[in-house]
């Protein structure tokens, strides 16, 4: 039982941690991707697009948390893109 309670911690933290680094790390990518060359958008265009989509993966990711077949695989799947888009968002920022 007490496992359990834990995994659900677990999973809550994840949500909440993960899906927000998620959302901006993301977020910060896309708009550096469009304002870099790949769209005709202006950069505060970009940020505000960027910005709205930063709302559904955040909820994707908290759907995500809790859908995954454990907590490390939650963890492991909200983390490795959050660092993926990060990298992204440093090399065009």
């Amino acid at each position: 039982m007490r496992s359990v309670r834990w995994g659900v911690l677990s999973r809550c933290v994840a949500a909440a941690v993960g899906g927000y680094a998620l959302a901006t790390t993301l977020s910060a990518a896309i708009a550096a991707l469009v304002a870099a060359g790949l769209g005709a958008m202006a950069r505060a265009d970009a940020v505000l697009v960027a910005m709205q989509l930063s709302f559904v993966v955040y909820v994707g990711a908290v759907m995500w948390a809790f859908a995954a077949r454990s907590a490390a695989r939650a963890w492991l799947g909200l983390g490795l893109p959050a660092l993926l888009s990060a990298l992204v968002a440093r090399a065009l920022l």
